[in-house]
């Protein structure tokens, strides 16, 4: 049977962090091969299957899946788009064998039960996630004594913490109003709150939503704060492996690919209509995504004392979590990383 691609659009309730409405899409290189090895036979009755949400450093998977790469690597996959928390429930559910998350949500994830291994980092964020701020006030000094929209315990809760470290401020200098991250775009415009702290979407529409406002900081001012993983069921890992690495190394063509500013064009346009946007609108988000190829994952997924090193970045977001009580004992952070895959796909 020779392999070949489909996609089976299911339709869900609306997006909880993203501009169009949710679907689900099933991808599949193939639905079953037999490799012949030393006379015997092997059946792969599944594929792996991933599951992956509105993020650029994810949606770039889309590239791999429509060019055709994952077909000739040889690997029998699937990705399943979600939104991004229900793709983590899934991830903890059994229902895909691995999932697109920050590291620092493999942790929390993990902490309950749903334990995974991070084998190759896509990007981490430098620029889509940001401290959006209204008219008038131009930097993070300017928000003592000001309300700021956040999702207390989520990734840009320890962004804006680094926002007012970096400008001497504490937490008690400010006032958090907690609401889901979806809706800070909304309360900024609507004059609820001074600033917010999202990601992309959700930060380029509070700047749309209130004419004059700006980002007073970023993830562009914290590079390695962020990752964003491809994250393995561990015992489907140690049954595929070999199937991780081809994984491992389609990624690598993507990240390269994405990288070459020869290719914007058509990389955006790939990746734009994965979420309903326009090309020139997904290139902006590209902009604040930095993508991690073959040197890329070399470099920070090499154990380190700053936040070059996902290791680092790790030990930094368990503290946070630690803090905030977003769960109660520290994780075994050697665990949720192994870059082995990466080193072997590397040579």
């Amino acid at each position: 049977m020779n392999p070949f691609i489909k996609t089976t659009p299911v339709i869900l309730s609306p997006r909880k962090n993203s501009l169009v409405r949710t679907a689900l899409y099933t991808v599949s290189a193939s639905l079953a091969w037999i490799g012949i090895i030393g006379g015997s036979s092997r059946l792969y009755a599944a594929p792996l299957k991933v599951g992956y949400s509105d993020w650029p450093g994810w949606v770039a998977w889309d590239i791999g899946i429509q060019k055709g790469w994952f077909k000739e690597a040889g690997v029998d996959i699937e990705f399943v788009w979600f939104e991004y928390v229900p793709s983590m429930d899934a991830f903890s559910a059994g229902k895909v064998d691995a999932v697109t998350m920050t590291n620092g949500d493999a942790m929390v994830t993990g902490s309950a039960g749903g334990k995974s291994v991070a084998i190759l980092l896509n990007d981490y964020s430098n620029g889509n996630d940001m401290i959006v701020a209204k008219p008038g006030i131009k930097s993070m000094a300017d928000l003592k004594g000001k309300k700021i929209g956040v999702e207390v315990g989520f990734v840009d809760h320890l962004l804006l913490l680094n926002g007012l470290q970096a400008a001497k401020l504490k937490e008690s200098d400010v006032t958090l109003v907690n609401m889901p991250t979806d809706q800070t775009a909304q309360a900024l415009g609507g004059g609820q709150v001074d600033a917010i702290a999202a990601w992309q979407p959700n930060s380029g529409q509070a700047l749309k939503a209130l004419p004059g406002s700006k980002a007073v900081f970023s993830s562009a001012n914290v590079p390695g704060l962020i990752y964003d993983v491809l994250a393995v069921n561990p015992k489907s890992l140690a049954e595929r492996r070999a199937d991780w690495k081809k994984v491992v190394k389609v990624w690598f063509k993507i990240a390269a690919y994405v990288k070459d500013p020869k290719n914007m064009k058509e990389a955006s346009t790939l990746m734009a209509a994965r979420v309903g946007l326009k090309p020139e609108e997904y290139a902006a988000l590209m902009k604040g995504t930095f993508f991690l190829d073959k040197e890329g994952n070399v470099k920070h997924f090499a154990p380190g004392k700053d936040l070059n090193s996902v290791y680092h970045s790790n030990l930094v977001v368990d503290k946070f979590n630690l803090d905030y009580k977003v769960y109660k004992e520290t994780q075994n952070l050697p665990a949720y990383l192994d870059n082995s895959l990466v080193l072997e796909a590397a040579k």
